[in-house]
């Protein structure tokens, strides 16, 4: 089977390269940066709302890539609408985590900022192209 499936705008895209879409590069800043900021937070208090974020962060990111992976631009559209799922469900689970005081400011500040500024233009896409 070819590595290459037929991307949004046409052109055909490497299957060796999802590294290379901006939407697993911040996928895969998230799941870092998520990690990273609650690994320390080991109170059973903690742990179900932290423990969400964790395995929805994680979905979006391995979406993108298992969609990308099995080579066909309906696998990867499907995937990608259920990392924009995913996505969104981090979204709310960063709102609240915050309002919980759970992390500090810049982290969600950051996490939602990184949110925000990706939802319209994956809408947009998934729109058109599904």
């Amino acid at each position: 089977m070819d590595a290459s499936v037929l991307g949004f705008n046409g052109k055909l895209l490497d299957m060796e390269s999802y590294r290379s879409l901006d939407a697993w590069k911040h996928a895969h800043a998230a799941v870092i940066l998520v990690h990273k900021s609650t690994k320390d937070l080991n109170r059973p208090k903690y742990w179900a709302i932290l423990d969400q974020l964790r395995r929805a962060v994680i979905s979006v990111e391995t979406n993108i890539v298992e969609g990308y992976a099995l080579k066909s631009q309906a696998q990867l559209l499907k995937h990608l609408w259920i990392a924009f799922g995913s996505a969104a469900e981090s979204e709310c689970l960063v709102r609240a985590v915050a309002e919980l005081g759970y992390l500090e400011g810049s982290v969600t500040a950051f996490a939602q900022a990184a949110a925000q500024s990706h939802a319209p233009r994956a809408t947009h896409h998934a729109r058109v192209n599904g």
